[in-house]
């Protein structure tokens, strides 16, 4: 059984990889020392040279965080949100929320005041975003620290018109139960575990119609489609650091890569390349190379 990563368990997150490093809260974004008035949108950028992870925290703003070159995981109650190049994630003010970029990522995040975002009550739940090359240009702009108000208020304007969700699934319902969160632990530290569901039961000492009926009720899909989503997300990061699809589906334990491509058209909606292709399309910038996402 081939492990898809290596390093400390983490409850209800990815494997950690070796070497990455905690911190607390991620502070705002310094904002112009001479602006009369707070910044509705507050953008920044930073590039972790290692896997970093942030403890669980919140902010008294919105936040609004996307990668380039990479992926960000973010854990929220019982869900985990994957986003890679060409999508983002919106975290509305204080949800408390945990996350994890991968090494030399592009870390870009705009912070937006509760009281000044017309559409926050569009998202009043952490959200995918679809980060288009406007709506990226428009918040890169923002970062700058020499925009007159005018500049800045209409290039907010234009913001607040074209953000919009993304049509991927983007976030994994974890179980939240009891009787099979075991199991949701033992898939995130191992996505290729190929146990059957009658090897699952066994192996908690409950009948395989309980783990059934549990991960139906708790996630609204069948404990194999549950465990196909899980696959799908933890490919994501590993096709961003330039793995290809041959590889990243024995990962996984898949035993053909076009088994592999079957489920991660299935749950995204598009094959590996398409969607990597999509987000370059999309999103222009450094990445890690998918040169290698082919698909058959």
């Amino acid at each position: 059984m081939v492990r898809s990563s290596r390093g400390e368990a983490s409850p209800g997150m990815w494997r950690r990889e070796a070497g990455t490093v905690v911190r607390r809260a991620l502070e705002l974004p310094e904002r112009a020392a001479d602006s009369p008035d707070p910044f509705v949108i507050i953008a920044g950028l930073r590039v972790p040279r290692v896997p970093t992870e942030w403890a669980p925290h919140s902010h008294p703003r919105h936040e609004l965080v996307w990668v380039r070159g990479g992926t960000l995981t973010s854990r929220v109650e019982d869900r985990v949100f994957t986003v890679s190049q060409g999508h983002g994630l919106w975290m509305p003010a204080g949800v408390v929320h945990g996350g994890r970029a991968t090494a030399g990522a592009e870390f870009h995040d705009a912070f937006f005041a509760p009281e000044r975002t017309p559409f926050a009550f569009a998202f009043a739940e952490p959200t995918a975003i679809a980060m288009t090359s406007l709506l990226e240009s428009l918040l890169i702009h923002l970062s700058r620290t020499d925009l007159d108000a005018a500049a800045r208020a209409r290039a907010e304007s234009v913001v607040f018109d074209v953000i919009q969700p993304s049509q991927h699934r983007l976030a994994l319902q974890l179980p939240g139960d009891a009787r099979i969160d075991a199991i949701a632990e033992a898939l995130l530290d191992d996505p290729a575990d190929c146990r059957s569901l009658e090897e699952w039961a066994r192996w908690l000492g409950i009948s395989d119609r309980t783990i059934t009926r549990a991960f139906r009720l708790a996630t609204g899909l069948s404990f194999a489609q549950w465990r196909q989503v899980l696959r799908v997300h933890r490919a994501l990061t590993l096709l961003s650091e330039g793995l290809d699809v041959a590889t990243v589906s024995e990962m996984l334990g898949y035993a053909q890569p076009s088994s592999f491509i079957a489920a991660f058209r299935r749950v995204m909606g598009t094959t590996p390349g398409a969607f990597f292709d999509a987000a370059d399309g999309t999103a222009q910038g450094v990445r890690n190379p998918v040169s290698g996402v082919q698909n058959t």
